[in-house]
């Protein structure tokens, strides 16, 4: 009979433990639905960055059957090419023509809505109301939407380092050889995106150890997790850089990066304040109140180890970014993953500092006014002025009316009744221009002070070279705004006026 009972007892336990966890799991999901769902609209509205377009032109190579050829001077890794090219082809995209912005930027859309689901996985690490509150803000807050339907690396990045860090810790906590070789693909995933990847392994590791002394959590992992990791991370590198084994150079070009990379945290013309993450994330109505509460959850972050090792790597990470002199505003979203999860350890300590239902209802009534003022950030950063000046993600960003440049080169074409016509881009730094001309299969791009030959149309900063000026006398110019002080030129032959 005791039996019995103990038996039923067992079960009832397991139902209840089963339910919780099957309603917990719903909460991640649905919040990941409703994450796609905010950013999936007008993916196609926002003008093209040129760190986008770049990108873009990649996949078109890759596209057309050639091989990824790693580029440590000024691009990143392969990581964004290879995880776009199979949902492209499967959309119909066959050659760089083809491609538009909402196909491109619909992958950092499904890897930002992802990561909705790993901070559901990192509830056992973190817990369940921290991990909550971080999902919320991953889906919502306007700086992970706003780069979530950017295509760059960023998004792709933060994900991959949410899953080392949760995959890393089961190993630990398991004694898992997969989740060991899940950290290494994830810390291999994560360096072939971008480079920075280093910076964010000695955060980690030196984070660990603190944690590890300061919050022991068991034996150290043996050397089969170790190895199992180390073997992955450097099997899955190799892959990815060599593009399947099709590239072997790509192995030194990326030994080579390490003095690039040191070169360009020199700034590069990006040279930005010690402050200028902090003044970027309490910007807008919500950004204040969340790094309040982030800075509240790090003073209540030492009781475990995983929670002192996220503020120490927090921390750590931050000092590092902040003391380069290069900054770029989509590089504050590395900051983000651990910056919601912190938030998430103040709310925790607020809920639990006080049943009382006045003290709760407070609690909800100010995480609902939370809610409203993270909307209107989100509304009016990312789809009402996503592009414009004012707007802080929109860095040196293209704007709305080079739109109308490749619009303006049909109509004249019409006109001049040129079917095929030959373009001629005279620039030191002609991106964007790549992505909106691809519809053209005439086009040319030349340095200032090349030879151009001739051409129908001629596109070209205002800076024109003495020679071509002079051939220029004779086309008439449409004016074209770029990007913040950048001005281009379209020169279209004057139909009134001829060379002598």
């Amino acid at each position: 009979m005791q039996n019995a009972e103990t038996k039923a007892g067992r079960l009832t336990a397991e139902t209840v433990f089963a339910s919780a966890y099957f309603i917990r799991a719903s909460a991640f999901v649905l919040i990941a639905l409703l994450a796609l769902a905010v950013r999936l609209p007008q993916l196609d509205v926002r003008p093209m960055h040129t760190d986008e377009s770049v990108n873009a032109f990649l996949t078109g190579q890759s596209l057309a059957g050639k091989t990824f050829h790693y580029d440590p001077q000024d691009r990143h890794g392969p990581a964004l090419v290879e995880l776009t090219l199979p949902l492209v082809r499967l959309e119909g995209a066959q050659k760089f023509s083809d491609l538009t912005e909402a196909q491109l930027r619909l992958v950092p859309v499904l890897v930002g809505s992802a990561t909705v689901l790993l901070f559901g996985a990192a509830v056992e690490m973190f817990g369940f109301i921290p991990c909550l509150v971080a999902a919320l803000l991953f889906a919502f807050a306007p700086l992970p939407v706003y780069y979530s339907r950017y295509f760059i690396h960023e998004t792709l990045f933060v994900a991959a380092t949410l899953g080392l860090m949760v995959s890393g810790w089961r190993a630990v906590r398991r004694n898992s050889l997969g989740f060991a070789a899940l950290a290494g693909l994830c810390a291999a995933l994560m360096l072939a995106c971008k480079e920075t990847a280093g910076l964010h392994f000695f955060a980690l590791g030196l984070a660990t150890v603190i944690g590890w002394r300061l919050r022991t959590p068991g034996k150290m992992p043996s050397v089969k997790i170790w190895l199992a990791g180390t073997t992955t991370f450097i099997a899955a590198g190799i892959l990815l850089f060599t593009w399947g084994g099709q590239n072997w150079s790509a192995l030194a070009d990326l030994f080579r990066a390490i003095p690039q990379l040191a070169a360009r945290a020199g700034g590069e013309g990006h040279e930005k304040p010690f402050s200028y993450y902090f003044i970027l994330l309490a910007g807008g109505w919500s950004g204040g109140a969340i790094l309040a509460m982030t800075l509240f959850g790090i003073s209540h972050a030492t009781g475990s180890f995983a929670r002192l090792t996220l503020a120490t790597y927090t921390i750590l990470i931050g000092l590092l970014y902040c003391a380069i002199p290069y900054k770029t505003p989509w590089l504050a979203l590395n900051f983000w993953l651990p910056i919601s999860l912190l938030a998430g350890f103040g709310i925790e300590r607020l809920w639990f500092a006080s049943g009382k239902p006045s003290a709760r209802a407070a609690i909800l009534l100010g995480a609902a006014a939370l809610g409203l003022l993270v909307a209107h950030d989100t509304r009016q950063r990312v789809f009402r002025h996503p592009a414009a000046e004012n707007n802080p993600y929109a860095y040196a960003h293209t704007t709305e009316d080079l739109l109308g440049l490749p619009v303006r080169l049909e109509e004249l074409a019409r006109q001049n009744n040129i079917l095929n016509p030959r373009i001629a881009v005279i620039a030191k730094d002609a991106w964007p221009l790549p992505w909106y001309l691809r519809k053209f299969s005439n086009v040319g791009f030349w340095q200032p002070n090349q030879e151009t030959g001739d051409a129908d149309f001629f596109i070209t900063t205002t800076d024109v070279p003495g020679k071509l000026a002079e051939r220029l006398k004779y086309f008439r110019p449409d004016y074209f705004g770029a990007r913040p002080n950048v001005l281009l030129i379209l020169w279209s032959p004057a139909k009134t006026s001829s060379p002598p």
